[in-house]
């Protein structure tokens, strides 16, 4: 592997230049006819197993790749650990809609892949052609990423048209005063290892929390369980109804909206399958718009890393409501897209990286906490 060091890419290109990587020619038929159907990127290269790919990344210096999880001659996460440490670039992950597919994608993030999208059937018209505009928006993406070297520690659906909040709740902030201090993050690109990050800073007493980060359905409860078995708080995929606890985490299912409600002094979890909101469903707006309703200056706001502008609204909604409200810095980010629209807003109070963020939160927490409401 150590001839993934040298080579690097043409600054000069205009195009997005993409090398796929999977062991189903069908796939990387398919692939290649979607890719090369844009007028912004091309496929430079396919191959059917990493061992190949080594070769063709040093001879053709990609912009991003697509890879596979499951592949012969070398597992895909293998084949990413070595190229995260020695040549870092960003990596579009292809994952079946498993269980098995989904653990082993979280682990692909966890070692630097940009961000993945699942494998629908091998049917040509109703599986991965109705991806189209999901795959190549996101290479698109990845493409403007940057990666980290990784440094080894010892230890979908199809795109909906762009509404608001409106469609899911009305706009009503200051409708309850509370002095239970809740927390509400929303992230997407890059967000599942930022909320990782975010939540081991957390003590087991934090106030509760909603969170809603971009995921198909397949795999929200893999990652609450994930982010449940590495920090102190207690994490699950939300339910309708939970009651919202200290030292309690509620992470979106990708098949509903995530919303904070009241159940007269208590906060709990409402569930909305109404429509996509800013094209997504989970959408940030809709939870930091209820959590303006619901909560006001009681809550705190933290959007990370994503791309697009879901969450921009609604966060403005919360500080006009009276919340206090955080944003992930661009350099810690994967991609600064739905952080620099809420700071365009005049949505954020305070922007900081994202070491620091849970820190910075639970002072706030403090603060607020000899505040009378």
């Amino acid at each position: 592997m150590s001839s993934l060091t040298s080579a690097p890419g043409s600054e000069a290109a205009t195009l997005i230049r993409v090398l796929v990587i999977d062991d189903s020619a069908l796939v990387r038929k398919v692939l290649t006819q979607i890719i090369d159907g844009e007028p912004d990127m091309e496929v430079v290269g396919v191959a059917p197993d990493p061992i190949v790919a080594r070769d063709m990344i040093k001879l053709l210096s990609p912009d991003v790749l697509t890879l596979d999880v499951e592949m012969p001659r070398m597992d895909g996460l293998d084949f990413l650990d070595r190229l995260m440490r020695l040549r870092p670039m960003p990596v579009l992950m292809i994952s079946s809609l498993t269980e098995r597919g989904s653990e082993a994608t979280f682990r692909a993030l966890e070692l630097g892949a940009v961000d993945f999208i699942a494998k629908p059937k091998l049917d040509v018209q109703s599986g991965i052609q109705s991806y189209a505009e999901e795959i190549t928006e996101k290479l698109r993406v990845a493409a403007r990423a940057r990666p980290r070297r990784r440094v080894p520690q010892a230890s979908l659906a199809p795109v909906a048209p762009s509404l608001s909040a409106d469609v899911v709740l009305p706009c009503e902030p200051g409708r309850y005063l509370s002095t239970e201090r809740i927390i509400v993050v929303g992230a997407s690109t890059g967000g599942t290892e930022a909320i990782r990050d975010f939540l081991m800073g957390m003590p087991a007493d934090a106030p509760g929390m909603l969170i809603t980060q971009h995921m198909p359905e397949a795999f929200t409860r893999s990652f609450a369980q994930r982010l449940d078995n590495c920090c102190s708080l207690s994490v699950k995929e939300a339910e309708d109804g939970d009651r919202v606890l200290p030292g309690h985490v509620y992470v979106a299912p990708g098949h509903s909206h995530l919303l904070l409600r009241r159940s007269g002094a208590n906060y709990v979890t409402q569930l909305s399958q109404a429509p996509a909101v800013n094209r997504h469903r989970p959408s940030v707006d809709v939870l930091f718009r209820s959590a303006a309703n619901c909560a006001g200056r009681s809550a705190v706001g933290v959007i990370l890393t994503g791309m697009g502008k879901d969450g921009a609204q609604g966060m403005l909604e919360m500080k006009q409501a009276g919340a206090h409200n955080f944003a992930q810095d661009e350099a810690t980010c994967v991609v600064f897209g739905m952080p620099r629209e809420a700071i365009a807003a005049g949505a954020v109070d305070e922007v900081a990286p994202l070491g620091d963020l849970a820190g910075r939160v639970l002072s706030q927490v403090g603060r607020m906490r000899t505040t009378r409401i």
